[in-house]
């Protein structure tokens, strides 16, 4: 049996659709309904269906005063607070196109990115550091919010393929790039809500992550919307522990959060959290040893889900049907998903690259501006996600790291996924990551970081009972925390660059 998924069918597209219009749906029928909880440790701000609704299509009315015509691109500069979703859905609801950036980007990390987006407008929270030179109107969040007062704007119905709004790839594996993503991409995730969330009307889900994360934008925002949910977003700067906190303060039924944060949580000790059904990971793999922590301290499950921000998640557990240990889950159903050796479809079983077909109504337009780039990501009709997969018998993804990941020591291609696994089994292991390291010129070797209470003998004696000899660590160094980016992926580059000082290479 090859390794091809295709079960289902995907969502009907209408001929005219528009974002905003569908996620806010609920304010017709139920204005009174709450949509938003901004929760702060001292107080919370609520929103209703209605004056969300209201105040975004009067957010779209300000944009279009303001001199900008549908199809332009607006970047947004902002923090965790309500003006992001009023923006972004503000403009999708006038036909302008918002791009999310991450308020945490550097001045040269923010230029480069304006440059490539050509922005008509910026709109900006005070403190956020904007593109040098600016090169267009910048303009002022708290002046935005007063738009909530203008007549409401016409919802600009179309063709649901036309473009909606861009997001920046993580930029992890290499610089972030501009992903140009339709209307349609949020009638795709109708495919995640029973394949993954297990969300309905009746959830208050609350996500820990920045608002410009795609996972935070699609889980703690749109999908709850959309299904007519409450979404509870803490407050800009809440920690880990207060994150648990605020979960059980508002009620939470469901918790999103990245591994990392988990295990913070973890840290910190979870307070008991009676409301809570289920919990989503993404972001990176959800290490097995997390996952049984979490259930131990919460009896609720972690349910795993990998995507990509040109595709958001479509392979995942859920919680009538949860992942088999060691895989992430199973396509969504209405996905088409391929696992692929030069572009041709291997025996299950066999690994290979992950690859989603081109007709995915949540696949990306493309990367903005570089049509070269999008179709180097591309085999024929399927796009390639970059990362090593088996897949399994029962079709449930085995996830093996990314292509550009896989360490190469001794002439064998190894997973780091694969040795992260087993590390982070040991008692007392919280975090691990094995990256390739040279030693001396041309030569290399498989090292890992970890964090946690147990010693080198320990993780030594574990790795050489449950890996073959060539996947096992030569080099071991235990840090305080292991890097993170923006997101809370582990960075695998600084990883690297801390192994180096510690294992300075010899000279040739």
């Amino acid at each position: 049996m090859l390794s091809e998924w295709s079960e289902g069918d995907p969502p009907a597209l209408p001929p005219s659709f528009n974002l905003a219009a569908h996620v806010l749906a609920t304010a017709e029928t139920s204005p009174d309904r709450i949509a938003l909880v901004l929760a702060g440790l001292t107080g919370a701000e609520r929103w209703s269906y209605g004056r969300l609704a209201a105040a975004v299509r009067g957010v779209g009315t300000g944009l279009l005063q303001a001199g900008l015509r549908p199809g332009d691109r607006v970047l947004m500069r902002l923090g965790n607070s309500v003006a992001f979703p009023l923006v972004f859905l503000g403009a999708a609801a006038a036909g302008i196109i918002p791009v999310a950036s991450a308020a945490g980007l550097t001045g040269d990390e923010i230029a480069a990115a304006a440059a490539t987006v050509a922005p008509a407008a910026i709109v900006a929270d005070a403190g956020i550091v904007l593109p040098e030179p600016v090169t267009c109107p910048v303009l002022a969040a708290a002046a935005v919010l007063e738009w909530e007062k203008l007549p409401p704007c016409d919802w600009a119905m179309g063709d649901p393929h036309r473009a909606a709004y861009v997001v920046f790839t993580s930029g992890t594996t290499g610089r972030p790039m501009p992903v140009l993503h339709a209307h349609r991409a949020v009638l795709a995730r109708a495919m995640m809500r029973n394949g993954w969330l297990g969300l309905s009307a009746a959830d208050r889900v609350l996500h820990a992550g920045a608002m410009n994360w795609t996972y935070t934008l699609g889980v703690g925002l749109l999908d709850p919307w959309a299904a007519g949910a409450v979404a509870v977003v803490p407050q800009a700067g809440a920690t880990p522990a207060q994150v648990a906190l605020l979960a059980r303060r508002h009620d939470a039924t469901i918790l999103a959060a990245a591994p990392g944060v988990f295990r913070q949580m973890l840290a910190a000790g979870v307070p008991p959290l009676p409301r809570l059904r289920h919990g989503l990971s993404a972001g990176e793999a959800l290490a097995q040893a997390l996952r049984d922590r979490w259930r131990e301290a919460t009896g609720t499950d972690l349910h795993e889900a990998f995507g990509l921000s040109e595709v958001s998640t479509f392979v995942s557990g859920a919680p009538d049907r949860p992942a088999p240990p060691g895989t992430t889950g199973w396509p969504q159903d209405g996905r088409r998903v391929a696992v692929l050796a030069e572009g041709v479809p291997v025996p299950r079983g066999t690994t290979g690259v992950l690859a989603v077909h081109r007709s995915d109504p949540g696949l990306f337009l493309g990367y903005l501006s570089d049509p070269q780039a999008t179709a180097a990501r591309f085999a024929g009709d399927w796009f390639l996600t970059g990362d090593m997969v088996t897949m399994r018998p029962d079709g449930a993804i085995h996830h093996d790291g990314r292509t550009d990941d896989q360490i190469n020591a001794g002439g064998f291609r190894v997973s780091p996924a694969e040795i992260e696994r087993v590390v982070t089994a040991v008692p007392g292991i919280v975090a691990a990551a094995a990256v390739e390291h040279e030693v001396k010129p041309g030569v290399t070797v498989i090292a890992c970081a970890w964090v946690g209470t147990a010693d080198e003998g320990a993780l030594v004696a574990h790795a050489g009972a449950h890996l073959a000899r060539w996947k096992q660590p030569r080099l071991w160094h235990r840090m305080d925390v292991l890097p993170a980016g923006r997101t809370g992926k582990t960075d695998r580059r600084a990883v690297k660059v801390a192994l180096a000082l510690a294992f300075p290479a010899v000279p040739a």
